[in-house]
Formats: C-alpha cells, sequence, structure tokens
C-alpha cells in the first residue's frame, strides 16, 4: 500500500525556526564576547547540522554551532608532489596557540555565560536547552587545509574546512561550508523536493526507532543527506510519494553504492572505520528497514 502522501506530507514539515534562531544569536553573542581569552584572533561563528541546512524536524531540537580560529590551520598535504611538500615545509610555522588551550578557552566563554548548562563532551561543548532555549552542541573548530598545490605561501590550492579533535586525540576534518552549498544547489536542481524529503527521512526514521525496528544511532540525519545527495535529480517526482519510490528503488536497484559520496564531496558516504563516513551495515540497516516500513504500512 505505501505510506500515504498526507503522512509524507506532515514528514516534510520544517521544525522551529524562530526558536532556533533565538538560540543561534544567545550562543553567538557569548562565543564573540570582547571578554574572551580569544578575543582580537581571527575567528568566524557559523552554524551547520539540520537547522543551518533547512533539514530540521520537530523532533530535532539541536542547534550545532561552530566557531572557527583561523590563525591557526592544520592540513593534509598527502596529495602534494614532493618539490611542493617541499616548499610547504620550508614555509611552514608552528603555531603557539594549541587546540586544547583553544578548546578550554571556547568552554570558559560559554560557562561564563550559561554556567552549569554547559557541559564539554567528547567532539562538542554541549548547552542544555533552559527555558525559550533549545539546546546547542558547539564545536571549537580550527581551519583546516586540504592541498593539492602549494608552490609558495602566495601560489597555493586547496580546499577549506574545519578540523577539531575528540577526546581520544583523533583530528577530525570536515567541510560543511561545501556541504551546505551542494545541498542547496541539488536541492534546486530537484525542483526544491531534495529538501523536505530528507526531513521525511528524518521522520520515518524517528519513527522506527520509536518502534524498536532501528536502533537509535544508527542514521544520523547528516548521513541521510548525503544519502538523497546521491539520488539523480531526475528520480524526485512529482509528490512525495512518486519522490520517495524514485530515490529508494535508485538507492538499491542502481546505484553503486561503493561510490556514494557525502554532501561536501570530500569523503564517500560509505565507509568502514571512518568518522566522517556511515558504517555499510548501518546504511543498510536503515535502507532495508525503510522499505520494510513503506512495504507494511
Amino acid at each position: 500500500m505505501g505510506i500515504p502522501e498526507s503522512q509524507l506530507k506532515v514528514w516534510s514539515h520544517q521544525g522551529s525556526i524562530t526558536q532556533s534562531a533565538t538560540t543561534y544569536s544567545v550562543i553567538k553573542n557569548a562565543l564573540e564576547a570582547t571578554s574572551t581569552a580569544y578575543h582580537g584572533k581571527n575567528y568566524k561563528v557559523f552554524l551547520q547540522g539540520s537547522y543551518g541546512n533547512d533539514t530540521n524536524i520537530y523532533a530535532e531540537s539541536d542547534v550545532d554551532v561552530v566557531i572557527r580560529l583561523d590563525d591557526v590551520y592544520y592540513s593534509d598535504v598527502t596529495q602534494l608532489s614532493r618539490e611542493d611538500k617541499e616548499a610547504y615545509d620550508q614555509a611552514f610555522t608552528p603555531a603557539t596557540y594549541s587546540y586544547d588551550e583553544y578548546k578550554k578557552d571556547v568552554l570558559k566563554a560559554l560557562t561564563d555565560r550559561f554556567g552549569s548548562d554547559v557541559k564539554a563532551g567528547d567532539k562538542a561543548i554541549a548547552v542544555a536547552a533552559n527555558g525559550s532555549r533549545r539546546k546547542a552542541d558547539v564545536i571549537a573548530a580550527m581551519q583546516f587545509r586540504r592541498y593539492w598545490k602549494f608552490k609558495s605561501t602566495y601560489d597555493t590550492n586547496y580546499d577549506e574546512g574545519i578540523c577539531f579533535f575528540n577526546g581520544a586525540g583523533e583530528r577530525i576534518a570536515n567541510y560543511p561550508k561545501q556541504h551546505s552549498e551542494n545541498l542547496t544547489t541539488k536541492h534546486q536542481g530537484s525542483n526544491l523536493w531534495l529538501k523536505p524529503m530528507v526531513r521525511v527521512l528524518k521522520n520515518l526514521r524517528s519513527k522506527l526507532v520509536a518502534d524498536g525496528a532501528l536502533k537509535a544511532g544508527v542514521a544520523p540525519s547528516y548521513y541521510l543527506e548525503g544519502l538523497l545527495y546521491n539520488v539523480p535529480s531526475e528520480m524526485f517526482g512529482s509528490s512525495y510519494t512518486d519522490c520517495f519510490v524514485g530515490a529508494m528503488n535508485w538507492i538499491q536497484a542502481e546505484a553503486d553504492k561503493s561510490k556514494l559520496v557525502c554532501a561536501n564531496e570530500q569523503y564517500y558516504l560509505l565507509w568502514e572505520g571512518s568518522q566522517t563516513s556511515w558504517e555499510r551495515v548501518n546504511a543498510e540497516a536503515f535502507i532495508e528497514a525503510a522499505i520494510r516500513l513503506w512495504n507494511e504500512w
């Protein structure tokens, strides 16, 4: 029978905008306070995640915020030629402001403003919901550069992203700007179906978890965005039903899953043992559960 068009339409609706916008403004003001230890340094505060990409649903309350320090950067030089690597090494200047020190300064800036509502997690600093303020996750990040060319400081070519370190000291690099821009371009190319369909999948996932048909954490929103990003624009039809059936049929019957990419186009979507890719067993669990829900509705 399939999930009714009316239910898919309900699931397509965007979550809170006003509360999320207010929360972001409050967090941003705290991070940009003149009393912070990093005041005067070159940094930028911006959104990432579902709210920043207009794919948030009512069941998702978190506002994801990044504060990226640009005075210090980490880099990937594995793609450079030997000559370019030598030029990079000669130009490189060690930083005097460490990541650990920077993250402690960001944590203090938030604690000074929000007190005991602030807790440092493995990756992000969480600011608990309070009153009308929604929960926020703040990533203290530094600029990240994946170099493709380095002839001199003034003659380079690189992809710019962010990086941060988890509790185990592992560096995690990602590209939220490319992710957001690519999603928007694909959304426009799909006749504005992509982002509503991402919200459909997120709500469908929430139902699967609530029904015990899928374990929580198996299908993060970031990867659901990536999954639909790979679906050709012509698979998005003239209704939510057509879009769902077209996307799922393409994913299961036509896609080369080993070549699917994250929406930032910097990483493969399905890759084992990576902090920035979806474990294939988890992706398959979600896809199979979604199709089963459709067939058994």
